[in-house]
């Protein structure tokens, strides 16, 4: 490295005989000297500041996994670009109950979907109040393993679930190519460390509180892949941790009416509205 600097710099070539010689070569030899000073000074803080980047992730994940009951309220938004290329955005409000390690209650309420999922640890039912159907389907047996099944298509992802993971930071590492501590930011009123990570096909950014509880707070996933660059953001509001559910809290009783659907017809829970001309989502 420090040979491939030399050249780069010129400093090979010139002598410190000539450099006396010359101003001009000499002025070129403190320059390089300069160079390569600044370049050796920025290796270390790069580094540094990808470990931080890495340290602080690893905290929020270890942090989030030890607590056994959580819930949260959410703010999320979704971009998609219609084939004339205009970016639209679509935004929803939910909240989740956790209970480690095999209980869920969430809801999500947009424009185009009212719909709420439980998970008892033995059936999962996804309830879509808006067309006033539901459809079950037996657990994964776990919350973790519910996740995974849901990502994989059921219509009805958790936004920000790898956040919930008991092994979240794992999830959260895989790919990553290059991360980078920026510094900090202030979310709803609380002061975050914001990182920044990149994979091979998406960009993210995560701000995490700062103190001893370093709850994420923000969460941005930008497609590099797709024309546009469509983002999605979550913006996590209230966080508890230590809640006592209520005994029935994970269970679901079908209003009246309801019509039980196949899990295939989950589709018709997404965050966007079916048959909009839509061209490409993140």
């Amino acid at each position: 490295m420090l040979t491939a600097l030399r050249q780069v710099f010129g400093i090979d070539r010139i002598t410190t005989s000539n450099a006396r010689k010359s101003p001009d070569r000499r002025n070129r030899v403190a320059a390089g000297c300069l160079v390569f000073t600044l370049a050796l000074l920025t290796l270390g803080p790069t580094q540094a500041r990808e470990n931080d980047a890495k340290a602080i992730l690893k905290a929020m994940a270890d942090y989030v996994s030890s607590q056994k009951t959580i819930e949260l309220t959410f703010d999320s938004d979704i971009e998609v670009i219609t084939p004339e290329l205009e970016k639209i955005q679509f935004t929803n409000s939910g909240e989740a109950l956790l209970s480690r390690p095999d209980k869920l209650r969430a809801h999500r309420l947009g424009g185009y979907a009212d719909v709420a999922l439980f998970f008892d640890g033995k059936t999962v039912s996804v309830f879509g109040k808006h067309i006033n159907g539901y459809a079950q389907f037996e657990g994964p047996g776990t919350v973790d393993q519910l996740i995974e099944a849901l990502r994989k298509g059921h219509g009805a992802a958790l936004p920000g679930a790898d956040l919930l993971l008991s092994n979240s930071y794992e999830v959260l590492v895989a790919g990553v190519l290059e991360a980078k501590h920026i510094g900090r930011g202030v979310i709803a009123g609380v002061e975050c460390e914001h990182l920044a990570f990149r994979n091979f096909d998406t960009d993210w950014q995560l701000w995490v509180e700062v103190g001893d509880k370093p709850i994420p707070r923000k969460m941005v996933i930008t497609s590099k892949t797709l024309n546009s660059a469509p983002q999605y953001t979550l913006r996590v509001k209230n966080w508890k941790t230590g809640v006592e559910p209520a005994p029935d809290a994970f269970k679901f009783a079908p209003p009246a009416g309801a019509e039980k659907l196949s899990p295939d017809a989950l589709i018709d829970l997404d965050e966007l509205p079916q048959g909009a001309p839509i061209g490409e989502k993140q």
